[in-house]
């Protein structure tokens, strides 16, 4: 059997462009575009990824007290930050914490549970300016939601990087391009790029057709396939009737969010923060949480 070319794979067409819906404030520090699961976009359809929330360029004015939610349970999902402007600093029940800087990814597997918060970095709230941010919710199958948590701080540094030939680059978070692999574990197959091309120049992806794929506008604007206009701060949902699919950079420094993972063929039971298989681990999970196991977190 002959290995399959990526020009005999069939093209990926375009399902539907979102646009981001009415913003709503987490706390006082994330100013966010849910475009799903409360969004057009249903959990099941967009399956491994359960919540896409999209803080669009958002001026702060200076504060002393940092911008931010305080401590808040999770359960049975991993969280992914991506700060493009601005730095993060978080702090969990398990003694973990740190800074996402400008660049970086911070990838946190929730697991069994834990309590966490999150704030603009101190520094950076007293300064003011730009936050730019994406928060991505990723589930995890029904053998591992109990695992431990952990984190992946991943430095911009670190990623996978592919120069494409007409300019621009890719950058490899999760997954693998042209045969360069991102830092990030995942424990169900996840593809995660910032696709950067120069202004009108083309690059292609492929991914398996049955992989849930979408691509967020992060900045500039593009065209899916050279015929779907993808504006500034939209979604670009693909169908699943083929593997390829290109991107058009329309306007220069276009920084576009590709997000391919296998679907999680299993049953969702969601309430706020946990994300589990049944309402009876939802209950545990409550339970849990209000009897102190998720641990203490100030």
């Amino acid at each position: 059997m002959t290995a399959t070319t990526k020009h005999e794979m069939a093209m990926r067409t375009v399902e539907r462009i979102v646009a981001p819906p009415q913003a709503h404030w987490v706390g006082d520090g994330f100013h966010v575009h849910g475009f799903f699961p409360h969004g057009p976009l249903s959990a099941k359809r967009m399956s491994p990824f359960f919540l896409l929330d999209y803080n669009a360029p958002t001026n702060f004015p200076p504060r002393e007290e940092p911008y931010g939610v305080g401590p808040h349970p999770h359960r049975g999902f991993e969280t992914v930050t991506i700060a493009y402007k601005g730095k993060v600093e978080h702090h969990d029940s398990h003694g973990g914490g740190g800074v996402i800087e400008e660049g970086d990814v911070q990838w946190m597997t929730a697991g069994s549970g834990l309590l966490h918060k999150e704030f603009h970095e101190q520094e950076r709230s007293r300064q003011g300016g730009l936050f730019h941010m994406v928060q991505l919710w990723v589930n995890l199958p029904a053998k591992d939601k109990m695992t431990p948590p952990k984190y992946q701080a991943i430095t911009n540094a670190q990623m996978g990087r592919v120069e494409l030939p007409d300019g621009g680059e890719v950058e490899i978070i999760a997954g693998e391009f042209d045969g360069v692999k991102g830092p990030a574990t995942t424990f169900t197959p996840v593809n995660m790029f910032n696709v950067r091309p120069k202004k009108g120049t083309t690059v292609e992806l492929a991914f398996p057709a049955n992989f849930t794929t979408l691509v967020l506008a992060v900045e500039g604007s593009g065209r899916i396939n050279d015929s779907d206009v993808l504006p500034t701060d939209h979604v670009a949902l693909l169908a699943t009737d083929g593997e390829r699919f290109t991107i058009e950079a329309t306007e220069e420094n276009s920084t576009f969010l590709v997000l391919s993972g296998e679907p999680i063929d299993e049953p969702i039971a969601s309430y706020g923060p946990f994300l589990m298989n049944t309402q009876a681990e939802l209950a545990q999970a409550i339970d849990d949480f209000n009897s102190g196991k998720f641990g203490h977190l100030e």
